[in-house]
């Protein structure tokens, strides 16, 4: 680190990993990055002619690109590995003279599709964050298309299968309370199944997840809750709500006075149940949708004005 910051080393480093998450912070701290973008399609087709026109084993062959769409397909932008590509399929036509390449021939050379996803690296990140957030916005198709690339890239089916579960809470919550139901038995499914079957199962469940009406009231209202926690520490519990299983405990009133919800009309009592210096703070918002509104109704005809619900 010293050796860096008074220039007696000059330090060049490289990789295909986002350097947030790779590098030392405090050396990143002190180096300048570049990040390298991946090339389009022309500068793709550019860099394969240039191999053919100069490369001293290519040049000798007479090798027509009639298609690329395969190669292009195949590399993800990475110039690297549609040289590479290049490469082996001409090795598989050594013996020839001349080569046609077109995308069948690609594919049967490469046999396989190679999909652009890093299950360690920054693709993870940034392929999860578009499934979570397609599937928060309500868009079924899009949010399909990033499951089928995480299945593609060889994502571990619980990982896919536990974000489902959470998103079923933290943004349908409520709105849709079988979101949950379905997320949760999704995931009980892949593990028994597996790949490649657990595919139509995580796409049903993406797809119904991604078609239901959103809340994040329960998310909302866990934040807010927690923030008084911690703003007024733990609180003593009210006397009339404690738990009282022994003659001593209630000698000391506890469990005293506590109205019995189901003693009541429509079993319900409106005694306090929070701590008196919190009393009456509202933590859950209902959402606006049909589901929760049939909650507000309830909560205000219950409650009255006490929470303006």
């Amino acid at each position: 680190m010293g050796a860096v910051e008074k220039g007696i080393i000059t330090l060049i480093g490289a990789t295909t990993e986002n350097p947030s998450f790779e590098v030392n912070s405090a050396l990143l701290s002190r180096c300048q990055v570049y990040v390298l973008k991946s090339l389009n399609e022309e500068q793709l087709i550019k860099l394969l002619q240039n191999a053919i026109n100069k490369d001293e084993i290519l040049k000798s062959k007479k090798i027509k690109l009639e298609e690329t769409a395969a190669l292009i397909n195949i590399s993800g932008g990475d110039g690297r590995k549609i040289l590479n590509l290049l490469d082996i399929v001409t090795d598989a036509f050594s013996s020839t003279d001349s080569l046609v390449i077109t995308d069948k021939l690609v594919m049967e050379v490469a046999q396989k599709r190679i999909a652009l996803y890093d299950k360690s690296g920054e693709q993870h990140y940034d392929i999860i964050s578009a499934f979570i957030k397609s599937v928060r916005g309500s868009d079924p198709n899009a949010a399909i298309y990033w499951l089928a690339r995480m299945i593609e890239g060889g994502e571990d089916v619980k990982f896919i299968a536990r974000r489902l579960v959470i998103l079923a809470s933290e943004d349908i919550g409520n709105a849709n309370p079988t979101a949950l139901v379905m997320a949760n038995t999704c995931f009980d499914a892949v593990n028994k199944i597996g790949y490649p079957e657990a595919n139509i199962i995580l796409s049903q469940c993406t797809a119904y997840l991604a078609s239901s009406p959103k809340s994040n009231a329960a998310v909302a209202a866990i934040g807010a809750a927690l923030s008084v926690v911690k703003k007024y520490g733990d609180l003593p519990v009210p006397l009339h709500i404690r738990n009282a299983p022994t003659k001593l405990m209630k000698n000391m009133d506890y469990g005293k006075n506590y109205e019995y919800s189901h003693s009541y009309e429509n079993s319900f009592s409106p005694q306090e149940y929070l701590p008196e210096e919190i009393a009456g703070t509202k933590f859950y918002e209902p959402g606006k949708n049909a589901r929760e509104d049939e909650l507000r109704k309830f909560l205000k005809n219950c409650w009255k004005n006490k929470y303006n619900y």
